[in-house]
């Protein structure tokens, strides 16, 4: 391996919009996130799955047609 081309691998911080703080090690010292595992849906059991126009429904009127052939 080359000597002197590789960037230093040191501490860093991930900040989160919602203010979380994540200690870990990378080649950028600080790193602003808009989401984390703490504010994000998926991870915090809030997400919701939300069928607004009524995808099934609006597949069988497009396709129901050519089904039952």
């Amino acid at each position: 391996m080359k000597k002197d081309i590789h960037p230093k691998y040191t501490e860093a911080t991930i900040t989160c919009a919602c203010g979380n703080v994540i200690k870990t090690r990378s080649t950028v010292k600080a790193m602003n996130v808009n989401t984390c595992a703490a504010c994000h849906p998926y991870f915090t059991g809030q997400q919701t799955l939300v069928d607004t126009e009524g995808r099934i429904d609006q597949f069988r009127k497009r396709y129901g047609k050519f089904m039952n052939k």
